[in-house]
């Protein structure tokens, strides 16, 4: 994925932390995290039927040839073309009869016919299979009217893949159809990258749970849940869940203990430079390292990174739709790069505006977007909120995916292809 994400000087303070230092640009960003990132050690071996999700640690490849042996594309009779003289019509006798399965006699005779089955081997001596709705049958014999060609209807040993040819490469992430080819090639036990083990602290001394009451200046608690249920893949072991309280000390001890055990910790909230925000000082007392703290993007210009130990730590900011927003760009680009995947940046396209945008410039906005409809030679058209608001997570269902609005545009008109990050599960 490629952001061309330029921010131009402003004359606004939008394009600065709280303590001056310029943010830097989305595709800056995305290039620290693949330096800072590397596949986590281990392996694993998973059944079949458990891989999905999963990122292949070494390549597949076939165990046998694909298909095993010459057999039959469509039910109808194995003939041999060599021995169907003059013009026809020719009454060949049927002399076996093979389901799918089975591999009938041993050398049938080859002026004769045989009764074959969807996939079942076909004598070595017939090079031919006629379908049964081109076949006349009159007791234990067939009439052909029609001289087929060698090859027709089957199916050779090896046409799809040779033993030992490349099924999948390592890095690929195994969907369904992924898993259909490992067990068409006879691999039912798969080596896979282990589970990546993800700690998710959420801080706010003002967060309730969403099941309880809110009392005083309290709120429910929105990242909880819903970054448990981005977390919730094939790929993440989510060994801790937890909320901290907005102290410096309180944060310092959590990135201590958790570094020790974590390959990626996760942090909502107190990413800012005010002086409730202590998770950025904490994380240098615990021994971190910051890489990048603050992002010319909105929302989510907070977002932080960096190294503790051999974890990644990921501070979102605490305004839900920020998190939400940072968490598809750089946090899943984050794990899918712990996790191996060949390909591990979001799978941004370009799309048509179904309305005009207009945008302050200095920070790459992020706003969402739904579709709705598909235009000519194939681009969807999107159409876009009017404004982005951090704090408001309500319409999120609604909604497809972000469309990105560069630093340096203040205005772009309905009909303007736009570049579109669509929401995805995994």
């Amino acid at each position: 994925m490629t952001l061309t994400l330029d921010r131009k000087t402003s004359s606004c303070d939008c394009d600065q932390t709280n303590t001056g230092q310029a943010l830097i640009r989305v595709d800056e960003a995305l290039a620290l995290i693949s330096e800072a990132t590397h596949t986590v050690a281990g392996s694993e071996l998973v059944d079949l039927n458990n891989a999905k999700g999963r990122v292949l640690a070494a390549p597949v490849f076939a165990r046998a040839n694909l298909p095993p042996f010459d057999n039959s594309a469509m039910d109808g009779y194995a003939v041999n073309t060599d021995s169907l003289h003059g013009n026809g019509p020719w009454r060949l006798d049927v002399t076996d009869r093979i389901p799918a399965g089975q591999t009938g006699q041993s050398a049938p005779p080859p002026n004769g016919a045989v009764r074959i089955f969807t996939g079942a081997p076909v004598p070595q001596a017939f090079n031919a299979v006629v379908k049964q709705e081109d076949v006349t049958r009159v007791g234990d014999t067939i009439i052909l009217t029609k001289r087929p060609r060698p090859g027709n209807n089957l199916r050779f040993a090896g046409e799809e893949r040779a033993k030992g040819d490349l099924v999948l490469p390592s890095g690929m992430m195994l969907d369904d159809r992924a898993v259909a080819a490992c067990a068409a090639s006879g691999n039912g036990a798969i080596d896979v990258i282990r589970k990546l083990r993800v700690s998710l602290v959420v801080t706010g001394n003002e967060i309730r749970d969403a099941s309880g009451a809110i009392e005083g200046a309290g709120i429910w608690d929105v990242n909880k849940p819903m970054l448990c249920a981005a977390l919730n893949t094939p790929r993440v072991d989510l060994q801790v869940v937890k909320n901290c309280p907005d102290t410096r000390l309180a944060l310092t001890a959590e990135f201590s203990e958790l570094a020790e055990t974590s390959d990626l910790i996760v942090t909502t909230g107190a990413v800012s430079v005010g002086e409730e925000d202590h998770a950025r000082p904490a994380f240098a007392e615990a021994g971190g390292e910051i890489i990048f703290n603050g992002v010319a993007i909105k929302p989510g210009k907070p977002v932080s990174f960096g190294r503790i130990g051999n974890a990644i730590w990921l501070g979102l900011p605490g305004n839900p739709l920020s998190a939400y927003v940072t968490w598809q760009l750089f946090g899943k680009t984050t794990c899918n790069r712990l996790a191996g995947l060949s390909e591990p940046e979001p799978p941004m396209h370009s799309v048509i505006l179904g309305n005009a945008v207009r945008h302050r410039e200095g920070r790459a906005e992020f706003r969402l977007a739904k579709t709705d409809r598909q235009a000519q030679l194939g681009r969807t058209v999107v159409t876009t909120d009017v404004a982005t608001h951090s704090g408001r997570i309500t319409s999120l269902p609604m909604m497809d995916g972000v469309v990105v609005i560069p630093a340096d545009t203040d205005h772009l008109p309905a009909g303007a292809l736009a570049d579109f990050l669509p929401f995805t599960d995994c």
